[in-house]
């Protein structure tokens, strides 16, 4: 798969039936801290009142709308354009990887196509997409970790965020699977390596979804589960590791 390290030249593809356009300049910025984003296309029967409030977003954001008409009721046309578009684009050799911005499990398929092809995908949609693309894709976002809802109180916003955030300690599994691969003779594992693991396991985990960060900052939340050290690494860098805690302590 290749690395994303180095500025890398990304497409996005937005299915306008299944995204949010309130979001999209959030969306943007969480790509573009990956590489040059090359290509912005927002797919959609531009013709339809569902998408008319679109419009702005697109001119500020130069997002360039690709009109497809529904040719049928209760079919979806939007997807078979945007997967020819994602493929043509793909044989160009262009660009290192794709963003595909939806919560429709009908990109699963084309996420696991592009990914044989070895280019990254993101994905980017609502908790509610089905795991399946989720899983597809080399990293999934949820809108709802991006930007900021407004709210009508600090009292509001509060409830909101202890509302939206998920009990960490469904992580606690793949937290120990990972320790158990990357733990040293001590019994401790290096925390970045692990969270390499996380991410290969869960491409939707994300520290913000549970109210973090970085994931030391959820082991942390963890304490009863693990517990956590540092140690003096190369020059100045400081090793976070963590272990899962014994059963007398």
């Amino acid at each position: 798969m290749k690395d994303l390290d180095e500025h890398k030249k990304i497409a996005v593809l937005i299915d306008a039936d299944n995204a949010q356009y309130s979001k999209m300049k959030s969306i943007l910025d969480e790509i573009s801290a990956h590489g040059h984003v090359l290509i912005k296309r927002a797919y959609g029967d531009w013709s339809s009142d569902n998408l008319k409030n679109w419009k702005t977003s697109l001119n500020e954001l130069a997002i360039q709308p690709i009109q497809q008409f529904a040719y049928t009721t209760g079919k979806n046309s939007t997807d078979a354009s945007m997967i020819i578009d994602a493929m043509d684009l793909l044989y160009s050799e262009k660009y290192d990887a794709f963003a595909l911005v939806s919560s429709d499990s009908d990109f699963t398929k084309l996420a696991s196509r592009l990914r044989e092809s070895e280019v990254f995908v993101f994905g980017v949609g609502e908790k509610k997409t089905p795991i399946s693309f989720r899983n597809a894709c080399d990293d999934f976002v949820y809108t709802e970790n991006l930007g900021n809802e407004p709210s009508a109180t600090k009292s509001d916003d509060a409830n909101t965020k202890l509302a939206s955030e998920t009990d960490p300690k469904e992580l606690v599994p793949v937290l120990t699977k990972a320790w158990e691969q990357y733990q040293d003779e001590d019994g401790w594992a290096n925390v970045a390596p692990a969270g390499s693991f996380v991410k290969r396991a869960a491409p939707d985990f994300d520290p913000r979804t549970y109210g973090a960060t970085k994931l030391p900052e959820i082991i942390r939340k963890l304490s009863s589960e693990f517990e956590m050290t540092r140690f003096k690494g190369k020059g100045s860098v400081n090793i976070v590791a963590y272990r899962p805690k014994s059963p007398n302590k």
